[in-house]
């Protein structure tokens, strides 16, 4: 029998995303942290558990040491939604199994990986359940199959799901390990759960199968929030969750006065916080239940920080589509909320809530509180070339009607063991491969650009700017949040920093931006030129003819007061 108190624990965080999880840095999931807090509370000292990122481990063979020498390595990991990611590469399959190889001690392995692995981390794929040669795998939850395995001397565990007081003490108990997270603290944002499991069964998602919502308490979600934010954490999302509307109900109906406790206590035990969001919100729930659902909404706008974003998972306009996935919305309910989310919290830091949505030239120069994001999934059951037809008509109907909508995502489906998809498995995405290439990009170009120019036309502030990379002679970052816009920058500066920016152009799924407020005395000619209305001719001026008392001395024909603070 192995004494916890001896034991030492290597987690090693391949990150997840799943339809209501995400991990990918800068976001750190709940998994390790739970699985951190089950292993202290079997007993082992938290001066024994090491966490690593798989980036970490790839850009130093030291820290592989760790993963020798530990008699309990722990993997988490596990991708059931396509994605790109900027700030992490998820493990690959063959990284996984070298873990196992490496181990010299016991190696188990855990997170939504045990739904299923593919050839990568992509759409149109059918995913196969593998061990990937590790001594145990959590055919249940991970941080239950680490507590009972240390409480038994490494002997073993039964595959079980955890309850609603373990994931208490576990949750506030696990938040030291984020202090060891390489982008503590000014870069990471904590996935928070609030439920998980879902009220209803589409086709392709792996959420029901944690089966029907079970919520946590708000005491319990603010006291996790409390230890992590002194532990130094400054930014949570509320992403884990099928619906954060159902919050503390009976899993369909909204529960404002929870949502209350909920937000409310989050401010009190984090007063400083620099992000609040949220993720998934379900579009059925606020058509079925108006009136409390603006209720919700507005409590969420009051607390919550800008840029916010509701994913809806509409997942297809397309009728059929729909009957044959047991998709829940439909086009025109899923419409209808699209309005509601714009009507309650669609106004802008500095605008009047009863104004909203806000945009146009009248509109203060901020993000919105919070806008819905359109989940469109390809690959179903029942797809044909009418469905490609049936999205973009959605899409155009919400932008005429002088909406907003935060961002489209558009995938293609990964089948999973245990959905309805796993009888059709991805053929259907591989059939109309070039069909999804065509209408993606018909979309970006008709729509995702002029929604983003309403969404942050030119001259709307976004601070602080995390700084993350060089590409062509620009700089780019992105702000901290629920799918946050990505920001290229002329020029290459420092990375790592954090700056405000005002953005100038619009992509279709990015903008360009110059440090906010732009300084005309010290610009350079590219951020200058990057200005609407300002030629390289007219830049070269304006070099020329420094300093320059105020912006108004610039004189230029070009509106640069809003570039200015």
């Amino acid at each position: 029998m192995t004494d916890p108190a001896d034991l030492t624990v290597t987690i090693v965080d391949g990150y997840v995303d799943e339809p209501a999880h995400f991990g990918v840095p800068p976001y750190i999931s709940t998994y390790p942290r739970f699985t951190a807090g089950a292993v202290v509370d079997a007993g082992v000292p938290e001066s024994n558990v090491v966490y690593h990122t798989i980036d970490e481990l790839r850009e130093d063979r030291q820290k592989w040491r760790d993963v020798a020498d530990a008699d309990l390595m722990i993997y988490i990991g596990g991708m059931t939604v396509p994605g790109k990611y900027v700030g992490g590469t998820p493990a690959e399959p063959d990284e996984v199994r070298e873990l196992a190889w490496v181990a010299e001690g016991t190696a188990l392995m855990g997170g939504p990986i045990r739904f299923g692995v593919g050839d990568e981390n992509a759409g149109g794929q059918d995913m196969e359940r593998k061990n990937l040669d590790y001594d145990f795998v959590a055919k249940g939850d991970i941080e239950a199959a680490a507590y009972d395995l240390v409480d038994s001397g490494l002997e073993g565990f039964g595959n079980r799901m955890r309850d609603n007081e373990e994931l208490d003490r576990w949750a506030a108990m696990g938040a030291f390990v984020v202090e060891q997270h390489p982008n503590h603290p000014d870069h990471l944002i904590c996935e928070m759960e609030t439920s998980r499991g879902c009220a209803y069964r589409c086709s392709f998602c792996t959420e029901p199968l944690y089966g029907n919502p079970a919520f946590r308490t708000a005491d319990s979600v603010v006291k996790e929030v409390e230890n992590l934010y002194n532990r130094g954490a400054r930014h949570f999302r509320l992403g884990r969750q099928a619906d954060i509307l159902a919050f503390g109900g009976d899993g369909e109906a909204p529960n404002p006065d929870a949502l209350r406790r909920l937000y409310g206590g989050i401010r009190e035990v984090a007063p400083d916080l620099g992000t609040l969001h949220l993720d998934n919100v379900n579009p059925i729930t606020i058509v079925g239940w108006p009136e409390k659902s603006r209720e919700a909404l507005r409590i969420i706008a009051e607390h919550n920080t800008a840029g916010d974003t509701a994913a809806f998972g509409l997942e297809s306009a397309d009728p059929l589509v729909q009957e044959e996935n047991n998709l829940n919305v439909s086009a025109d309910e899923c419409f209808e909320a699209v309005k509601i989310v714009n009507e309650v919290a669609g106004w802008r830091p500095g605008d009047d809530p009863a104004d909203a949505p806000t945009h146009g030239s009248d509109a203060a120069n901020r993000l919105p509180k919070l806008l819905p994001g359109i989940n469109l999934l390809h690959g179903l059951k029942g797809e044909r070339e009418e469905t490609f037809e049936h999205n973009k008509q959605f899409l155009q109907r919400v932008y005429d009607e002088g909406l907003m909508v935060r961002r489209i995502n558009i995938r293609q489906v990964m089948a999973f063991d245990g959905t309805d998809m796993s009888d059709t498995g991805a053929d259907i995405a591989r059939d109309h491969k070039q069909l999804f290439k065509t209408y993606k990009k018909e979309v970006r170009e008709e729509i995702d650009r002029p929604m983003l120019r309403r969404v942050a036309p030119a001259g709307t502030v976004l601070p602080n700017v995390h700084l993350e990379y060089h590409q062509d002679g620009r700089t780019f970052g992105r702000q901290l949040g629920t799918y946050p816009l990505l920001v290229g920058i002329p020029g290459e500066r420092e990375l790592g920093k954090t700056i405000d920016v005002a953005v100038v152009d619009h992509g279709y799924r990015s903008v360009t931006g110059v440090p906010y407020p732009l300084d005309f005395n010290e610009a350079s000619m590219d951020e200058l030129t990057a200005i609407p209305g300002i030629g390289r001719s007219t830049a070269g001026d304006i070099v020329v003819n420094r300093p320059y008392a105020d912006a108004a001395d610039v004189g230029v024909d070009a509106d640069v007061t809003k570039y200015v603070q």
